[in-house]
């Protein structure tokens, strides 16, 4: 019987915990080593201040367990990039980087920084998928 509350108790302080979702979403094809470039749905928003759309990278190896990092900005299983996109000129400002051995810093004064062209297949692949649903992306 005591059993019982405890469970009840661990299920309730379970459910109140903030929930730490990723959305990981492939933007490229594998390479023939296995890797891909995703973008994490769930960390996109567009910029009140800019009115761009800022966006989480990181690369993957297809199949490998976790599949996608980070687990957190500056972990030790991921490698990316945050940038900030402008859809309808398809330009991009990149605001930081991170890697196991440094983490996520934003760069303070992004907005005022130059945009570059989105160029190449990756870039263009990469605004092509987050620019098709930010309709429904928050405004932060």
């Amino acid at each position: 019987m005591r059993r019982a509350p405890a469970i009840a108790a661990f299920s309730v302080l379970v459910l109140a915990l903030p929930a730490v979702a990723e959305t990981w979403t492939a933007y490229t094809q594998p390479t023939d080593k296995g890797l891909q470039w995703s973008f994490d749905a769930d960390y996109s928003y567009r910029d009140a201040a800019s009115g761009r759309i800022v966006v989480m990278t990181a690369i993957g190896k297809v199949g490998a367990t976790p599949r996608m990092g980070p687990s957190a900005p500056g972990a030790a299983d991921g490698v990316g990039f945050v940038y900030a996109l402008d859809c309808k000129a398809k330009n991009l400002i990149p605001m930081g980087s991170y890697s196991p051995k440094k983490p996520l810093e934003i760069a303070g004064g992004w907005r005022d920084s130059a945009p570059k062209k989105a160029d190449g297949a990756d870039d263009e692949a990469l605004m092509r998928q987050v620019c098709d649903a930010s309709a429904a992306l928050p405004t932060k």
